[in-house]
């Protein structure tokens, strides 16, 4: 199965490297695209808009799609999903800390991406309101109650979506904990369990 993995504000994706090896070796084609500005500094669409690109051009014709996204990373799945027409191919999105509610600590820095991650933002006030559109997607969200940079880590939550709370010590380092790699291999095996079943 294909399975995108989406990096987080200022990252390229090597932190993936990790969950790349394990979902490599279950079977999996890993595509991990590194959108630019790294910052988001000109908005999460635009970055939504580079990923269609890249998903485009690597993943063409209708093959199905898994999604991982990380932190900032999350939202730009979220709304290439939502806004976007990739739900269309999409059967699943693990969702690691990604704001979905906001974070504090978007106040400290500059540019439209991090405004967009404030609580209460117009941006995700519109991906909330168009959540209904991820119904019947596979769906997990992941964090870590230690997360100093989504505040409060519980901003981390998708109404509905199952939560799997993993105790670690960095943001950044909950992208390649066991229990999420773990957790994420094995739910991709359920999934083609019961799409060869269907099939």
């Amino acid at each position: 199965m294909n399975v995108c993995l989406v990096h987080g504000f200022a990252e390229s994706g090597r932190r993936f490297q990790g969950m790349v090896d394990a979902l490599v070796d279950a079977g999996h084609v890993c595509h991990v695209p590194k959108l630019s500005p790294r910052d988001g500094r000109l908005g999460i669409e635009d970055l939504s808009g580079k990923l269609a690109l890249f998903i485009d051009g690597a993943i063409p014709g209708a093959e199905p799609i898994v999604f991982v996204g990380f932190s900032m990373g999350a939202l730009v799945v979220r709304h290439y999903l939502q806004e976007r027409g990739g739900v269309r191919r999409a059967v699943a999105f693990f969702s690691i800390s990604g704001p979905h509610q906001g974070t504090w600590i978007s106040y400290l820095y500059p540019g439209s991406g991090t405004r967009q991650m404030r609580p209460g933002s117009a941006f995700l006030r519109e991906l909330e309101a168009g959540r209904p559109i991820l119904e019947g997607m596979v769906l997990h969200t992941y964090r870590t109650p230690l997360d100093l940079m989504v505040a409060p880590s519980t901003h981390s939550r998708i109404p509905g979506v199952a939560e799997q709370v993993v105790w670690c010590s960095f943001h950044s380092h909950i992208q390649s904990h066991p229990r999420v790699i773990g957790h994420i291999v094995q739910e991709l095996a359920r999934i083609g369990e019961s799409r060869e079943q269907v099939g």
